[in-house]
């Protein structure tokens, strides 16, 4: 968790008291390890009280429900599997291995500029009435670009609102709302569908509740690209009517004129080469697994036989499982081709040493890995997960609410969850092992789940302190005005992310209410085998 600005003494009131209370959290990692402790009290509680619930789908010999007791985490058998199985609970943790097998390729993309020269060139030649959408738009579709979209697109926005004459505050604006806001909103899967699905697949085997279901980094391809295309007049809304006529008319200073930087460039003759030949490995790789999917001996997909109604699936899983591998050799083939050509990798230990930068910056995520694995593990060997799902469904059922709106519900608990804990991947892992099989107990698919997720996670995203890059955020910001304090960009973002969190909901309860996929074989609905 990075530091932020206190507040000043004429800062009071409820965002003065978030920021307060958030700089008082301690590292998501601890907040693991305090929860783990947690854990074991309830457990030993329960578990004493005995705390039990009917599992749904199966039954003893004699055809009664199974009965779930609490399991105590100070149990002789969970103490022995605690210490035992610790390498396997981390290892085997479902995210660590997608995520490190996307970044090898995603590193490669960012280091060699790939990323940074797509985005500089993507937005440069918009049309000037159209600057706004086209921010917004490529500060989404950088999300794909991991750090790059903060670091790049950003303070490239604010240039080029300057550039003909808008407020530059303006432009950080609209770039952040589009990179953070629109965080799970992109044209296609990425290293974030890797993660959070991951996570989800870890709570639906930690539940026991259907052995069969498969994780597919494209569950959600259809529901993000809608978000997109919602979550763009928005913006553009948001940034042109109410954020830029509140700033008022900009008037640039000397300094500011001097300073433009070398975001606003225009790229030369080698990165618009590199651009052309990433662009042509792009379409080799996308060719390579389209043979490999359809043609002879198809090896990406299955002969198995498929449950009724769910055949295209069953046949199309190896497809949906190797995504994660395909764009590794996405951004990895792309990553070189662009740098063989833009100068910036040289040969193959240039390569190498790409990958291994990655890896590197990989090790705080590393460390909460490892604590979010075993705290996800020991919910799983307490009960306490499907337990509290069973009860917590049987409680909605019983509360004569719809579903969609309790789904909505759902999404605005983990807006305001985001307040507090900054992290994707910690929020989904403390809140998947009860949220997905809850869900799934009433008949909402563990990808349906997971979209409803990411819809309060991102609307929020941009009002939250413990955002890793909201204090890079308010640097930015006060190359263009000197005195503008945390609690001016949180002022500024809120329009955003309460339309964003508003459309989101509104786009959530609609896709249930219609029954509609939400990716190639991933539909909404949901029912328990058997």
């Amino acid at each position: 968790m990075t530091d932020t600005i206190a507040p000043t003494p004429s800062q009071k009131g409820f965002l003065a008291w978030v920021e307060r209370t958030g700089n008082r959290l301690p590292d998501p990692v601890f907040i693991f390890f305090y929860l783990i402790l947690f854990l074991v009290i309830v457990s030993v509680v329960l578990a004493f009280m005995g705390a039990t619930a009917l599992h749904p789908t199966q039954v003893n010999a004699d055809g009664s429900p199974v009965v779930i007791k609490s399991a105590s985490l100070l149990s002789a058998e969970n103490i022995q599997r605690l210490w035992v199985e610790m390498p396997k609970t981390f290892t085997h943790f479902h995210p660590l291995g997608y995520v490190l097998v996307v970044m090898l390729g995603a590193g490669v993309a960012e280091r060699s500029g790939l990323f940074a020269a797509g985005i500089r060139q993507a937005v440069r030649g918009a049309p000037l009435f159209l600057l706004t959408p086209v921010v917004a738009l490529v500060a989404m579709l950088s999300n794909h670009a991991a750090d790059a979209g903060y670091v790049v697109m950003i303070p490239l926005a604010a240039i080029l609102f300057a550039s003909v004459g808008r407020h530059p505050l303006a432009g950080i604006a609209a770039a952040f709302a589009g990179v953070s806001g629109g965080f799970s909103a992109n044209i296609s899967p990425g290293q974030l569908d890797a993660l959070l699905f991951g996570i989800t697949e870890a709570a639906v085997d930690g539940s026991g509740l259907d052995p069969n279901w498969a994780m597919n980094i494209a569950g959600n391809w259809w529901f993000i690209v809608v978000l997109m295309f919602i979550y763009l007049p928005v913006i553009w809304f948001v940034t042109d009517k109410i954020i830029e006529p509140r700033l008022g008319k900009w008037v640039p200073d000397d300094r500011q004129a001097a300073d433009y930087g070398n975001e606003a460039k225009p790229l030369n003759d080698d990165q618009r080469k590199g651009l052309r030949r990433a662009g042509l490995a792009m379409l080799a790789v996308c060719a390579l697994w389209a043979a490999m999917t359809f043609g002879p001996g198809t090896p990406l997909l299955s002969d198995e036989t498929a449950v009724p109604g769910q055949a295209w699936y069953v046949t199309a899983t190896p497809f949906f499982r190797s995504l994660v591998a395909g764009f590794m050799i996405l951004f990895l083939a792309a990553g070189w081709a662009y740098g063989s050509a833009a100068g910036s990798i040289k040969n193959h230990r240039d390569l190498v040493d790409m990958m291994a930068e990655a890896m590197r910056d990989m090790g705080y995520y590393l460390v909460l890995a490892f604590a979010a694995a075993h705290f996800v593990a020991m919910f799983t060997w307490s009960n306490l997960g499907l337990i509290s799902a069973i009860h917590g469904a049987n409680g909605i059922e019983n509360s004569g609410l719809p579903l969609p709106i309790a789904l909505g519900l759902i999404v605005l608990f983990t807006g305001l969850l985001n307040l507090f804990v900054g992290s994707a991947s910690a929020k989904w892992a403390l809140l998947a092992p009860v949220l997905v099989p809850m869900l799934m107990l009433l008949g909402i698919s563990p990808e349906g789940a997971t979209a409803a997720y990411r819809v309060g996670d991102g609307a929020t995203n941009i009002i939250t302190p413990l955002m890793v890059y909201f204090p890079l955020i308010l640097v930015f910001a006060r190359r263009w005005q000197k005195d503008f304090g945390l609690g001016s960009l949180t002022a500024m973002m809120i329009p955003y992310s309460v339309w964003m969190l508003i459309s989101g909901v509104i786009l959530m309860v609609a896709w249930i209410a219609f029954g509609l996929d939400l990716g190639p074989g991933a539909p909404m609905s949901y029912s328990l085998p058997g």
